[in-house]
């Protein structure tokens, strides 16, 4: 799913991977260094953040403030790693994983893509089994989509949000 803006809601997510072509640096990610964003970990500057395909991913502190600044809803589209650690947090976020509907249409999209080499996803599609498994783990997701219909699986995702955002804008009301 391309990463579609909804008003009210914005990505915050930091990695050092380079960019797919068509990818904006403060849009789809704030594509950083690795040395700039292991210093910000050091800090403390991370809410969350692991390291997959030779690649870091995390979500900066400062990344959510910015979003929460411009009254938006932050989205967050971390892995397994990320969700435990949110959990030991104080945030209260709401917890969606869209899946895809089999681990071979996740190879084929994947490679539909061609943006791995053969290595990279082998590693991706593991690592897919894994958190799909773990994904089972009562309490871990509120809600669980399943992207076997593209727009259907962002009909459900938009519902949810537009919820999210109604609460949000109720809450600053009273």
């Amino acid at each position: 799913m391309s990463r579609r803006r909804l008003g009210a809601i914005a990505w915050a997510a930091d990695t050092t991977r380079q960019p797919r072509p068509g990818e904006v640096n403060g849009r789809d990610y704030h594509f950083v260094s690795r040395e700039e964003m292991q210093k910000d970990i050091d800090a403390g500057e991370f809410i969350e953040h692991a390291e997959f395909s030779g690649n870091m991913y995390g979500t900066s502190k400062g990344a959510v403030q910015a979003v929460q600044a411009q009254n938006q809803i932050c989205v967050l589209d971390i892995d397994i790693q990320g969700v435990k650690n949110i959990k030991k947090t104080e945030l209260n976020p709401i917890y969606i994983s869209v899946q895809p509907p089999s681990i071979d249409i996740l190879e084929k999209r994947l490679r539909d893509r061609k943006t791995e080499t053969e290595e990279s996803l082998q590693k991706r599609l593991t690592a897919a089994r894994v958190d799909l498994e773990l994904s089972k783990e009562p309490g871990l997701f509120d809600l669980v989509i399943i992207n076997d219909d593209l727009e259907k699986a962002y009909s459900e995702l938009k519902e949810v949000l537009l919820e999210e955002i109604q609460k949000t804008q109720e809450s600053r009301k009273s």
